[in-house]
């Protein structure tokens, strides 16, 4: 592959659909980068991190703790719940207390989610009774009773009323709440260190100037990522799109970037991620 040449994971999800619409059809300017891009669940995503695989990826703030070594943060693509976040959801409301005690369906282990499930019951892992399954199937597990409750990412977070399910706690609140009104850092994109501060800059703008092309076309970019809206309709992708498309992600700023601090401190003073990472940015 040619120094020009970048692999580019993402989710095939709406909100990473609708941010890389401008660059996948061509609509900005690339200045010279061409990109492949790699759609992959996000638990996926974050296991090639750790191994180094691709040139520029979405992960999970959580799984940064673990790849901080090899890639630094881009400015802009994070996805953060402000005032919303994951979900667990059961078939009746369990107390957090009930919570910790049920066997939970959960979308990865390097998931944001599962660290701020880890935090919220103020367990580790190793003391949860917890069932890994593909997060597009967790609403199944809890119906068919392989779990008894829930811990949704994405569009379930918008869709779980249909399934007759409750919500025990909304993470993201919880979150919120308890850290004077920051958002939950959730995911963001990183590129390898192995290319000089230069181009990562270089990338970074190339990114940037897709966010904000499908920021103001954004009917256009809409109707691109509803091929990847799994049954939403128009509205509901729609909305779930600017829950984790919007300003945040231009720039994660200062509250941004002290939340993503607080989260991954709080994780390590816990014993729930292996160090405290160093942040970097680019830019």
């Amino acid at each position: 592959m040619s120094q020009n040449a970048l692999t580019l994971g993402h989710s095939p999800d709406p909100d990473d659909a609708f941010m890389f619409y401008g660059l996948a059809r061509g609509l900005v300017p690339a200045h010279g980068f061409r990109f492949q891009h790699i759609l992959q669940d996000i638990q996926t995503l974050n296991e090639r991190a750790t191994r180094g695989e691709l040139d520029i990826t979405a992960i999970s703030i959580h799984a940064y703790a673990y790849v901080s070594d090899k890639y630094a943060l881009l400015p802009t693509g994070a996805s953060m719940g402000d005032g919303y976040g994951p979900m667990l959801v059961a078939k009746q409301k369990f107390s957090r207390e009930e919570v910790a005690r049920k066997k939970i369906a959960v979308p990865g282990t390097m998931t944001s989610a599962f660290l701020a499930l880890q935090l919220w019951l103020g367990k580790p892992a190793k003391e949860l009774d917890y069932l890994v399954v593909p997060f597009d199937q967790i609403f199944a597990a809890v119906r068919s009773g392989r779990a008894d409750v829930g811990l949704i990412i994405h569009e379930g977070q918008l869709t779980y009323q249909n399934e007759g399910l409750q919500v025990c706690e909304d993470l993201g609140i919880w979150w919120g709440r308890e850290n004077d009104g920051l958002p939950l850092p959730l995911g963001g994109n990183v590129i390898h260190k192995r290319f000089a501060p230069a181009t990562r800059k270089a990338v970074s703008d190339v990114l940037t100037a897709s966010i904000q092309y499908s920021l103001d076309h954004r009917s256009e970019a809409v109707q691109h990522a509803l091929q990847y809206a799994r049954d939403m309709g128009r509205d509901l992708a729609d909305k779930f799109v600017g829950m984790y498309v919007n300003h945040w992600t231009l720039d994660y700023g200062a509250k941004g970037r002290e939340s993503i601090r607080r989260f991954l401190s709080q994780g390590f003073e816990k014993g729930l991620v292996p160090e405290q990472p160093e942040l970097e940015f680019v830019g």
